[in-house]
């Protein structure tokens, strides 16, 4: 064997070690003591090998700027050999030109070939409870609408698992559209926790359950109230105690459920009215408006923590998609249940608007995951209605899922929204408008 780290192909000698390769070397003794005689031939050793070296790699062998330079290609898509990758690197620390070459070849297999994520796919769990519940059905299952909340507070539950404490103090930014404005605030991970909580304290109230602020709190607030008193009467900042009472509480409302809608009382269970002040969900939209919001400000801590984190499962994201599509002819009727407007609507007056006119809508049509489309009443008509169905199209949006969800969380403005559009400029601006202003904090 030669070794190309030194000259001739010798093998280094180790200190203190005769070199069996510079001669016969000394003379072996026989049984008898006496010398033995040298062989008719002179007789060379095995050198010993050397120990081998932790993390080896051949030197470069020294090849010529265009034999490198062709190499280049071959060195950015890692289809070298060790010694020619070596050869090539060793080059590209004196060749200026090689070295811009190689970074924009490395760029280019990049686009060709995006890292693949070692984190699980966020589908996972949900398709082995799928192929779980098929083999082995549960003696009560849980409802269709509170999967989503179910998934989405197990996805979450999961991130918080692999943070460390000092994260839970991590800073937050939460955003959210109100008043023709984009609002933000800056709070911290185990915060943004006490906020779920308390909000999904209305959902417990609703099915009994004990409500995380206390007894003594006051009824009728509204999501946003609810947080600010949780937030004011702690006495020292949320920290990573917060995370048992959040998941017990989350745990607790998807078994009361499934008890509840499980004893044969599942549609009047569904239509268990939720109070959120200024309007009121069914519990079977409230879960799935809860399961919104879980994932909408997983993802905010997952950034603040630089944790990947992705959308829900198509299925789940079509049950998002489509509460928020129902709930939209009231914001664009400029009014809620409770009366008095959240946020401004800009006016629209399509030319030739007649008094037995059977309605205006918008077509919706969402693509992507979780994708469809809807006729969104811009008369306040209910989504399915006679009059919906009946009423004249003057507008058609196309949005991405994702990018819908996020305009209806707050996350992007309506100036800032991707979206292909046709017909009633008035009538399009006015929908991204009101999509918005359903965000809050």
């Amino acid at each position: 064997m030669s070794n190309p780290d030194h000259p001739g192909g010798r093998h280094p000698v180790p200190p203190g070690r005769p070199d069996h390769t510079s001669g016969p070397g000394p003379e072996r003794p026989t049984r008898s003591g006496q010398p033995a005689q040298p062989d008719h031939a002179p007789h060379h050793a095995p050198a010993p090998a050397p120990a081998p070296a932790a993390e080896a790699r051949p030197a470069p062998t020294v090849r010529s700027h265009r034999a490198l330079k062709a190499l280049l290609g071959a060195w950015a898509l890692a289809a070298c050999s060790a010694e020619e990758a070596a050869a090539v690197e060793h080059h590209l620390g004196g060749c200026g030109a090689c070295a811009e070459e190689a970074v924009m070849l490395r760029e280019a297999v990049g686009l060709l070939h995006p890292a693949e994520s070692l984190d699980l796919d966020p589908a996972l769990r949900a398709r082995v409870l799928e192929t779980s519940l098929a083999r082995r059905p549960p003696r009560i299952p849980v409802p269709g609408w509170a999967t989503p909340y179910d998934a989405e507070t197990a996805r979450l539950d999961a991130l918080l698992q692999d943070i460390g404490a000092p994260e839970w103090h991590a800073p937050v930014r939460l955003r959210w559209y109100a008043y023709d404005r984009a609002i933000s605030r800056r709070t911290t991970v185990a915060a943004v926790l006490g906020h779920l909580l308390s909000v999904d304290g209305l959902v417990a109230v609703a099915l009994g359950l004990d409500d995380p602020l206390g007894a003594g709190v006051a009824p009728g607030l509204d999501p946003v109230q609810r947080t600010e008193a949780y937030w004011r009467t702690s006495h020292l900042p949320p920290t990573i105690a917060i995370r048992t009472p959040w998941r017990d509480q989350s745990h607790r409302l998807v078994r009361t459920a499934a008890f509840a809608a499980g004893g044969g009382a599942g549609d009047e269970v569904s239509a268990v009215p939720v109070p959120y002040g200024d309007f009121t969900l069914p519990l079977c939209d409230a879960l799935v408006e809860r399961a919104f919001e879980c994932w909408i400000h997983a993802s905010d801590i997952a950034a603040a923590v630089d944790y990947p984190y992705g959308p829900p499962v198509p299925r789940h994201l079509r049950r998002i998609i489509d509460l928020t599509a129902r709930r939209l002819p009231d914001a664009l009727a400029g009014h809620h249940r409770a009366g008095a407007p959240r946020t401004p609507i800009p006016p629209f007056a399509p030319q030739g608007h007649a008094v037995d006119d059977p309605g205006r809508v918008l077509r919706l049509e969402i693509e992507g995951a979780g994708g469809g489309e809807w006729l969104i009443s811009l008369d306040g008509h209910a989504a399915g209605s006679d009059a919906c169905q009946h009423a004249r199209e003057v507008a058609h949006v196309a949005l991405d899922g994702f990018e819908f969800c996020r305009l209806a969380a707050g996350h992007v403005t309506p100036e800032e929204a991707t979206a292909g559009s046709t017909g009633n400029r008035d009538a399009v601006t006015a929908f991204l408008v009101a999509t918005a202003s359903l965000s809050r904090m």
